[in-house]
């Protein structure tokens, strides 16, 4: 099979897939024929030919997927035009705390929020998969760690935690992951009831909408 055939292959894989696809699994495309080095110097290739696109291929957490670029969300947004905000800036400010600070228990989010977290908020975040409980701490009660999920990293075209921007407060952090208000829900989200807002923090922080996060798969 030559590259252009292998390429041809890997594309169409990748289109088609309704969910990331590791390495591992374009190898059984090819009987296991051709090796991880030559999988990943295709997709190389492959990225190249799809440079200047409206669609790039890139490698989330996990695995590969072709989306959107971020440039074009204001062209996409017009066919969804009414978008109600699914989670409220006390919701986004934990989320930021779990993933910047991961893993930390309840108590560690309220101390650095200076306001109770409602549990319905911590739950609301574990049914959409963005959080996980990933063990307890050895204090009295033994309180859960959360940390993020590869599902959280793949909503935000992430490979890894180390590709998020250093920011210096909650606040702003929230602010950076605004626009995952923007990404589909589940019919079960859409009737669940909005988590209101849990003390004053919940209206700071920063309006700017992270970049990475335009990315539509």
């Amino acid at each position: 099979m030559n590259t252009t055939e292998a390429k041809r292959i890997l594309e169409t894989a990748l289109i088609c897939a309704q969910q990331p696809l590791q390495v591992r699994d374009m190898r059984v495309l090819f009987d296991d024929s051709l090796g991880v080095d030559t999988l990943k110097l295709l997709l190389e290739e492959l990225q190249q030919e799809w440079a200047g696109r409206g669609v790039e291929l890139v490698c989330v957490a996990t695995g590969w997927r072709f989306q959107s670029r971020p440039e074009m969300r204001e062209y996409l947004d017009r066919l969804h035009p009414e978008k109600p905000p699914r989670y409220s800036r006390a919701t986004l400010e934990t989320l930021a705390i779990i993933a910047y600070r991961q893993p930390v228990t309840r108590g560690d989010m309220e101390d650095i929020r200076g306001v109770t977290i409602s549990s319905l908020i911590i739950k609301q975040l574990e049914d959409r998969g963005w959080i996980e409980v990933i063990g307890h701490r050895e204090a009295p009660g033994r309180p859960a760690l959360y940390a993020t999920t590869k599902h959280f990293l793949d909503d935000l075209g992430l490979a890894s935690l180390d590709q998020l921007p250093v920011m210096e407060n909650p606040a702003q952090q929230a602010g950076m992951l605004d626009a995952l208000n923007e990404l589909p829900v589940s019919p079960a989200e859409e009737a669940a009831p909005e988590v209101p807002p849990d003390g004053p923090a919940a209206d700071a922080g920063s309006e700017e909408l992270f970049a990475l996060t335009g990315n539509q798969p």
